[in-house]
Order: structure tokens, then sequence, then C-alpha cells
């Protein structure tokens, strides 16, 4: 199936760009030629690099590099960790503009995108050295007298990080620059489909260790690169106290279970069926921009791009046609062109997926606008589509289920109780929006009766972050936060103290014990 416009054109070569790309990062090329791991690009389909895998023995041996690197590297002052991670920002500063290129060629992002990734990375970096001297414990009240009461913070171990396709380097910040500071070791199983981004990634930051000095261990920062059964070792192994993974809610009920089995703590960052409600007194060219970037940026594979418009009844007939003419017109095509807004899917599972779930549409009378493959761009093994409008008379099928592909289910709605419900009303809770100029819908959007997401926001769409607020959703969503507020603390672990500065042992709750 084809669609119109026609794509733009694809612009070649990738493979002669990519070594030189990867030599100026400082990747050593035995890092990226004959292994067994074929890396592709999406905007071609092309293989860029052949990449050694490691073993699940190579896995654990990580693991103990990094334990080791642990028992040296909290004893480090966290002021002094900071430096480390201030330093990681300026060598990401350096490498901005070849990183940001890696990441458009490997997971076919837009050149702003890209760059947008890399530029989350710096923040983070900034945001975790102020941190480094605020890891604040409090004192308090006591009921004994002669005696202070205190809570302290202590680094808590290896820190693994799992990360997923679609943001192949931030995901690695946002847990590596808070871990560093927190006093942790970290070790990094990248998704299979970006090991050349975690490879560049990996030695920029060895960059940063060699700048700072003899105070950081070897084995602080670990890389290993391979398939699901690595990714095991770090989920099942005792010395790993911590573990961030990001990935569909099915390979976090996998993951959840075994980190709870041997009591380690997992910060889950799961699906994300997002939606956004349109109210009746919405700015509508405002919600129109919000709504197309949230729901066709990345080619809708965030995991927290729109999927689901609730549009009331009142405004339905007048937004959802310039919406579907938006749709119409966006240009699809190699995300290295100008004026492309809407770059390849990751692969063909990626595809199928989405074509499965248009069919599963029209089954039920929807009215589908786009979705088709785009002809004449990149070869056979690049996916090209149109995004996919589809009006759905009732909340119902593949809507309720997260599709990782550019779909956008619409839905009349009649009253601000139904858009809330309909907004809960699946699996996931990771991100939500509100567009409305009536102050009464968006504090009942915002309030506990309201959306049962991680995030909620009012007049912008639920995709584009920022690190200074904890990231991160609710329900299928997994529970797990990252960057802002305080996720440091699950980087750490807690401690009470109680000190007697008297010559009494008076007991709490009144207690008497004497011998």
């Amino acid at each position: 199936m084809s669609a119109t416009p026609a794509a733009t054109p694809v612009v070649t070569p990738l493979l002669s760009e990519v070594d030189p790309l990867l030599q100026r990062l400082g990747v050593p090329r035995a890092a990226y030629t004959g292994g067994t791991l074929a890396a592709r690009s999406p905007i071609t389909g092309e293989v860029l690099a052949q990449v050694p895998q490691q073993s699940a023995a190579d896995a654990k041996a990580a693991i103990g590099r990094a334990h080791a690197a642990f028992l040296a590297w909290r004893n480090v002052p966290a002021p002094r960790r900071g430096e480390l991670v201030r330093l990681l920002g300026e060598e990401l500063r350096a490498a901005k503009a070849d990183l940001g290129l890696l990441v458009t060629i490997e997971a076919g992002k837009i050149p702003s995108e890209g760059l947008g990734e890399v530029q989350e990375m710096i923040d983070i970096c900034d945001f975790a050295v102020g941190l480094s001297r605020q890891l604040y414990g409090l004192t308090i009240a006591t009921e004994r007298p002669g005696h202070r009461m205190m809570e302290t913070w202590h680094p808590l171990g290896v820190c693994g990080v799992i990360s997923a396709f679609n943001f192949p380097v931030a995901v690695w910040s946002w847990n590596a620059a808070l871990a560093l500071v927190c006093g942790d070791s970290v070790v990094w199983k990248p998704s299979e489909k970006t090991p050349l981004t975690a490879l560049a990634t990996h030695a920029i930051a060895q960059r940063a260790i060699a700048r700072f000095g003899a105070d950081a261990p070897e084995g602080l920062l670990e890389l290993i690169v391979g398939q699901r059964d690595i990714g095991e070792v770090l989920v099942d192994d005792a010395r790993v106290p911590v573990l961030s993974a990001t990935g569909s809610t099915a390979m976090g009920r996998a993951v959840g279970p075994r980190l709870a089995a041997r009591f380690a703590r997992g910060i889950l960052e799961l699906g994300g069926n997002n939606a956004a409600i349109v109210a009746p007194t919405a700015d509508l060219n405002l919600a129109l921009r919000g709504i197309a970037f949230a729901a066709m940026g990345t080619a809708g594979q965030r995991c927290t791009t729109l999927r689901r418009l609730f549009v009331h009844e009142s405004i339905y007939d007048q937004l959802v046609p310039q919406l579907a003419k938006v749709y119409a017109n966006v240009q699809v095509g190699d995300p290295r062109t100008a004026g492309t807004l809407v770059g390849p899917l990751i692969d063909r599972m990626a595809f199928d997926g989405m074509q499965k779930a248009l069919e599963q549409s029209r089954a039920l009378g929807a009215t589908v606008h786009g979705g088709g493959r785009v002809e004449g761009v990149g070869g056979a093994d690049a996916y090209y589509v149109r995004p996919a409008l589809v009006e759905l008379q009732k909340h119902e099928g593949p809507a309720l289920h997260e599709t990782f592909a550019p779909i956008l289910y619409v839905v009349r709605y009649s009253s601000i109780d139904d858009a809330i419900a309909m907004n809960n009303a699946v699996g996931a809770g990771l991100s939500s929006s509100i567009f409305t100029l009536n102050v009464r819908e968006a504090e009942q959007f915002m309030s506990a009766a309201g959306s049962d997401c991680g995030i909620a926001n009012v007049n912008i769409g639920p995709s584009g972050a920022e690190i200074g607020g904890a990231f991160g959703g609710e329900k299928e969503t997994g529970g797990g936060r990252e960057a802002g507020s305080d996720s440091w603390k699950a980087y750490m672990r807690r401690a009470t103290n109680t000190i007697n500065y008297s010559t009494a042992l008076p007991l709490a709750q009144g207690v008497t014990f004497d011998v």
C-alpha cells in the first residue's frame, strides 16, 4: 500500500559516513568490526557495522569489575564524584554534533531530535552536578532527652541499566549521571538495535574518566553488548541491587518478578498508551500543533507518544478535518533531508505491528487516514509509513493497547468525566494531557480524581519531558521514576541513626527494662 504525497528522496551513502564518525567519537574499530551483531540503519536498512557481542560470562565479569569499583567509589566524597559528571557533560558538549548525527543514523530520528537527545544528556549532567552537594538527610525530632535522631543516605551498589532503541543514549545518562554522584557504579546493556550509539557514548565517558584521574576506579562504567541472555544476567545477579529497565510492559512482567524474588529495586519504564483531551474551550491552533508533534514525532516511537485523542463533540468536526490535513501533508522521508518531520520505523517488526493494528481498526468500522508504506525512499529493508489518523466510533479494540508506531486513535466525547474515564481505561499510566482554557476542567484533570498517569499536562501534549521533573508512570508503566525531583533516592540506601549523648538510657514509647 502506498500513499501520497511522495516521500523525500533518500540521502546516501551511510556506510561511508559511519566509520569516520565513530573514529571521531573515539570508538576503537575492534568494537564495531568482525562481530556477529549487525548494526543497521533504519534510514536505508543497510548494515553499518558488525559488532562483537559479549557472553553471559563476560557480563558476569563486567558486574564483578563494577562491584569492585563501587567498593572504592563509595568512599569518594559526593562533590568530588560530581566533578566526574561535570567532565562528562563537557565531553558530551564537545561531541554533541557527532553523537547527535549517530543517533539520527542508527535510530532514524530527525536531526533536531538526535541533537535534542544529546542535549538531554548534557542537561542531566548539569542537574546531577548540583545534586552532588544536595544528597540531604533529615534531622528528626526524638522523644528521648539527650538524644539526636537523623537519617543519612549511602551509596547502594552496582546500578544496572537496560535501555531501548528509541532513546538509545539519553536513558543511560538519566541513570548514570545520578548513580555516579550517588556513589554507584554502572553496567549498561543497550538495545541490540542501537549498539553503535552505546559504543560512542561509552568512549565519550571514558574520556571524562581519563581527565578525572585516579579517583575513578577501573570498572566504574561498564558496557555489555549482546542479546537477551546478558540482560538476564543483570536482572538475576545479586551484586546488582538496583536495575533500571526501559522497554515494553511484557518485558517488565518478566523482569519485575525476578528482581522481586531477590529483593532488588526495579526502576521500570514500560509502556505508555498516552491520551490527550481537547475540550470545548481549547485553543485549537495550539492543540493542533501540540497533537502533531506528540503523535508523529520520532515516527510514533516514543514511550510518551500521543496514541489516543478524545475530542469534545462540539468541536470534533472543526478539529479533526484540520488534523487529517496535517497528517496528509507532513513530510515523510530520510530524516537527514531538510523539511522531513517523520523518519522511518525502526524495523519490519514495527511495520507489521502497525499494519495489524490498522487492520483491526478497519474491522471495527473505523475511518483510517494514511498508514500505508511510503515507497521510493530507502531500500527494501527500510520501513517508512505515513502516520495514521484513525477515527473510532467507540474507545475499543487496538486503541486499548500500545502499538509502537505513528497511529492516533480519535474518539468523540460528551462530558469531561467520560473523557477522563477513557483516559484512565487502559493498562499503561505514563503520560496524559488536556487542552482547555477552563480552569475547572484543568484542575479536575490534575486532581486525585483526574488522570491516573505519572505525567499530567495542561495545554501541551504528553510528549517531551524535561529532566527537572521525575519521569515515569503508574500501573503497567511500572512505577519507576528517573531524573528530577527525589529520584536520586532510588540509587541510595537510607539509614536512620540515633545518637545518645546523655548518661541515661531512656527507651522509646515509655518501655522500661531495668537490669
